[in-house]
């Protein structure tokens, strides 16, 4: 008989991670551990981490409802259980747990290896391109994120906008540009919805000179017609990120997508809901010509490996993904991750810490 379990460990950032809703020094994740009696030694593990001011299931009331949700399942005595049953067991409104779950699952169902696919990147056949992200804060803190993310190599990086006066933000961006040229160097932004509809445009024009490949969320959520508008007059490709958050219907969905047409969609597992889900959005993008990449959403190492395994399924290419914030902890579990080149890689044979 399947057993659930769960762990809470906190998280403590090596710095204070700066963003719109304010600075983080820890974040909390809660790890779910599936076994089964008769085969102790194989345990399926999955990560719930839900994130302050963006996860729909995140509150004081979160471990309760992780506790409650353990025992329900403990009672249900289930004797095998597949990866799209166990989404079946979550409320839509807790994408986070959906997407443990789900992690705990697969991980399980493949022998509690960690080995959630059977991919080139989950086999250590080949990396994933990612983006350098470059972290919200003052000046000096973001030119020295960024004078290190080209030291190491990256070919595309992404900078967080919207917490600095506009022209700080502007003359960062410049020195980019200074050290590489568009065609050198990616670059990515990050707005979290800090931009007003009647100035987005504008500003959307001044980024434009410095070849921006796209801009995350220029406005808060649930503007639709004001994004569509702005969709099709901006000179910078827009990227739907917290808009995806919290849209379960899938009517609803594709009606976001046929509203705004964006160019780009930022797919974070844990806030979407999870595996299932995250290829849904992928389904509905692709029909519609949309691209799209999947970001990590401050997971630790059990997480992000999960989040990456999932990217893997999808022929990527060169595009970057948003896969390397792992490396923020001072307490991660230790495992066979690492990014070398600007890419993600995976060692099946490293060694993983257990929760």
């Amino acid at each position: 008989m399947l057993t659930l379990t769960y762990q809470r460990r906190v998280l403590r950032f090596n710095f204070p991670a700066r963003t719109s809703r304010g600075a983080l020094t820890e974040h909390v994740a809660y790890y779910l551990g599936l076994n089964d009696a008769a085969d102790p030694a194989r345990v399926g593990w999955g990560e719930a981490a839900p994130l302050a001011g963006l996860s729909p299931d995140y509150g004081p009331d979160f471990e309760a409802t992780v506790q409650a949700f353990c025992q329900q399942f403990n009672r249900a005595r289930y004797h095998s259980l597949a990866a799209a049953e166990a989404a079946a067991l979550v409320p839509a409104s807790l994408p986070a747990l959906r997407f443990a779950l789900e992690t705990a699952v697969l991980d399980w169902s493949s022998g509690g290896r960690h080995q959630l696919y059977a991919n080139a990147f989950s086999l250590g056949q080949a990396g994933l391109p990612i983006n350098g992200l470059v972290w919200m804060g003052d000046a000096a803190f973001m030119r020295e994120q960024i004078r290190q993310k080209l030291a190491a190599g990256y070919a595309c990086l992404k900078v967080k906008i919207g917490s600095l006066d506009w022209a700080t933000e502007l003359a960062l961006l410049a020195e980019i540009r200074a050290e590489a040229s568009p065609a050198q160097l990616v670059l990515r932004v990050d707005a979290n919805g800090a931009f007003a509809p009647a100035e987005a445009l504008a500003r959307l024009m001044q980024l434009a000179s410095f070849g921006i490949h796209s801009i995350e969320q220029p406005i808060a959520a649930g503007q639709w017609a004001a994004l569509a508008q702005l969709g099709r007059e901006s000179p910078v490709p827009i990227a739907l990120d917290e808009e995806l958050i919290g849209l379960t219907d899938p009517s609803q969905q594709e009606a976001l997508l046929d509203a705004v047409r964006p160019p780009y969609l930022v797919l974070k597992p844990t806030l979407l809901g999870g595996h299932a889900a995250t290829r849904r959005w992928i389904a509905l993008a692709e029909a519609r010509g949309t691209a799209w990449w999947i970001t990590s959403a401050l997971e630790s190492n059990i997480g992000l490996n999960a989040v990456a395994q999932l990217t893997g399924e999808y022929a990527v290419g060169d595009f970057a993904q948003g896969l390397g914030t792992g490396q923020l902890y001072a307490n991660n579990l230790a495992a066979p991750l690492s990014i070398r080149a600007g890419a993600l890689h995976y060692s099946p044979a490293g060694r993983w810490e257990q929760p």
